[in-house]
Formats: structure tokens, C-alpha cells, sequence
């Protein structure tokens, strides 16, 4: 059973790597982290 759930978990791995290849997923995944990026500084409260 280990050796399963490891194959399943390599084959998943790869198709996602695969993907984030892709020029327009490079482009989602940029946009998405400047959002996360934007919205976690946008708190209104700034540290020294």
C-alpha cells in the first residue's frame, strides 16, 4: 500500500509541475501571489 499512495503522490507532483510550465499558468500563479503579497501589507497598521 505504500508504495502506492508514493506512485500516486510522484504521478500528482508531475502533472502539477507540468502545469505550472505552462506560460498562461505562470501567469494565474504570479497574479495569485501578488494578491496574497498585496493583501496581507494592505492591513492599515505599518511596523517599524
Amino acid at each position: 500500500m505504500g508504495i502506492m499512495s508514493k506512485l500516486a503522490k510522484g504521478g500528482m507532483a508531475k502533472k502539477v509541475m507540468d502545469e505550472a510550465r505552462k506560460p498562461q499558468n505562470q501567469r494565474k500563479i504570479k497574479d495569485a501571489v501578488s494578491k496574497f503579497r498585496n493583501k496581507g501589507n494592505s492591513s492599515g497598521t505599518k511596523r517599524p
